[in-house]
């Protein structure tokens, strides 16, 4: 087998195949064994061409685990596969009026994720998983349920038995969470890494960290559960903190989980001995927000000798660079598609090792200045309604434009106002790259939002928050499985729109839900029958990316 780029004279597109030679008699033709699609330059067949060899390594890999294959360990959606896929009678005797649904089963999610937990070697982080296939099957199906409709523990039992045709016990999934050890997060990790490198096709150059906090269902502290500033608002909750690594195409690097008390900017020892030493990872750019920026931390990256880019806090500089970063004479305009119309910048030096640089954004200046004005009419309004004015000296977002006058009379600082209208529209990061530009450098930081992204998902998408369980090893056991199920969310949305278009991770798991099939019994007879459900254009291309075979009409269940 091999990857072949066909072209036309007639067509700029260039097919991305992967075919084999095969012998008819005396002659060798060449057989697509599948079509990757087409690309409109080298960079998109680049991305094609990685996919087409990481399908080849697994198909040899299927090829040479398929004696291994336990044909006793079926559920609903393998039994269904499979009798699909056998050999049909021409026609079916049935009297519709024997016939009523028994079950409906949505088959979509297991199918297409189920692949790519198995792709990635999810079901190979457990220890010794040839002894606990039970475990390692209810592992993926609690990772599958988790994407499909997360929820608790206990009402991902519950759906996956009335959904999809899998019974399995509460207290099942507690014992199989609780092989989720140290070992296996480290395992869970390295597969995360590994297939986003072969997805890449070449060493990571770029990587972007963030933190956020993750909160529980408890007032309660201990262990990892621990009050500290939540991101979430919810100050006298209990809460965890979770980092990430992300490359600049959102797909997962690995993970880190602290105390909820843990300031953000001390796990970065942690992520940089995560590129370092546990992945090896050479010549790489670290990417993150102002909230890691610290002289420590500088120091930390830059004797590591790892490049960064990092958020900068422009107001807490000195007289000299605060005057440059204000001097908007000499800021030069951006000419580039990838950066908003009218964007300034300008660089400074800031020592011998780094340099700020800054941009203006008249766009956001105006909105800086909305939001200003917003605050302060709602401010005038508390002002006027206020029996005690100095209450709202605790509000941290009004304080700032409030000064006392008297004992007990309080007014707007218009000082401070003027003050605050000069940095409207400024931002600044700072790093120690000395072979990119200005221009790159922003670009690069631009590119911090796949973190946020990615969190948004693992909150929203995959509801990591809140959390259920109390002790240390089914807290990381949970994010564990929230990470993976994050992970092929990512590897999905990344392979789709490499080779169909791009699709949200909502719109792709809504499009899979609608994947369905009908189990229809016979009461005549007792003969089970199915009838899959009609799809739309969208879930019949996800299908056919993952060489899965819709079929329209209905079949015995043998």
């Amino acid at each position: 087998m091999f990857v072949r780029k066909k072209t036309s004279k007639n067509s700029p597109k260039t097919a991305i195949q992967l075919v084999e030679n095969v012998r008819i008699g005396k002659k060798v033709k060449q057989k697509i064994i599948r079509h990757f699609g087409t690309a409109l330059n080298e960079e998109e067949a680049k991305v094609l061409i990685r996919l087409a060899l990481l399908y080849k390594e697994q198909l040899l890999k299927q090829s040479a685990q398929l004696e291994l294959f336990d044909k006793n360990a079926v559920d609903t959606i393998e039994t269904l596969v499979e009798s699909s896929q056998a050999k049909q009678p021409d026609r079916l005797d049935v009297n519709l009026k024997n016939i009523e649904e028994e079950k409906r089963i949505t088959t979509g999610i297991h199918q297409v994720f189920g692949k790519i937990f198995d792709k990635v070697g999810f079901n190979e982080v457990l220890k010794n998983p040839s002894r606990k296939k039970s475990s390692v099957k209810l592992l993926k199906n609690v990772v599958l349920g988790r994407i499909a409709e997360p929820a608790s523990k206990r009402s991902t039992a519950r759906m996956l038995s009335e959904e999809y045709g899998i019974n399995t016990q509460l207290t099942a999934i507690y014992r199989m969470m609780d092989f989720i050890d140290d070992d296996a997060i480290e395992k869970i990790q390295e597969k995360t890494y590994i297939y986003t490198k072969q997805l890449k096709g070449e060493e990571l150059d770029v990587v972007f960290y963030d933190c956020t906090s993750l909160y529980f269902e408890s007032f309660q502290q201990e262990g990892l559960m621990q009050n500290g500033y939540s991101k979430d608002g919810k100050f006298n909750q209990a809460q965890i903190i979770l980092s990430i690594l992300v490359t600049k195409q959102g797909l997962p690097v690995g993970y880190q989980v602290y105390s909820g008390n843990t300031f953000e900017g001390n796990t970065l020892e942690d992520a940089v001995k995560l590129i370092k030493e546990q992945y090896n990872i050479g010549e790489v750019i670290f990417v993150a927000d102002s909230g890691l920026i610290s002289h420590k931390n500088i120091n930390e990256l830059h004797s590591n000798k790892v490049s960064f880019i990092m958020g900068a806090r422009i107001k807490n500089q000195n007289k000299e660079i605060t005057a440059q970063i204000l001097d908007k004479s000499n800021y030069k305009k951006i000419d580039s598609k990838q950066h908003e119309t009218g964007l300034l910048y300008k660089q400074i030096t800031i020592n011998n090792h780094l340099t700020m640089t800054l941009t203006y954004s008249p766009k956001r200046a105006e909105k800086d200045r909305y939001d200003r004005e917003v605050a302060i009419e709602k401010l005038k309004a508390k002002l006027k309604k206020s029996k005690n004015p100095k209450e709202l000296l605790s509000n941290f977002g009004y304080k700032k434009f409030i000064k006392v006058k008297g004992e007990a009379d309080l007014e707007i600082d218009k000082q401070k106002l003027k003050e605050a209208e000069k940095w409207d529209g400024l931002k600044g990061i700072v790093s120690n790259t000395k072979h990119l530009t200005a221009l790159q450098q922003i670009t690069h930081y631009s590119g911090l939002w796949q973190v946020e992204e990615t969190f948004r998902i693992s909150k929203h998408d995959i509801k990591m928050r809140p959390i259920y369980h109390w002790t240390n090893k089914r807290i990381k056991a949970h994010i564990a499985i929230c990470f993976m199920a994050l992970s092929c969310m990512r590897f999905a949305e990344y392979e789709i729109a490499a080779r169909y278009q791009k699709l949200s991770p909502k719109e792709i798991r809504h499009q899979l839900k609608q994947v369905q099939t009908s189990i229809l019994k016979d009461n005549s007879t007792n003969k089970l029958y199915a009838l899959p459900s009609k799809i739309q254009e969208d879930a019949y291309k996800i299908l056919r990316l993952y060489d899965i075979k819709h079929i329209t009409t209905p079949y015995e269940i043998l």
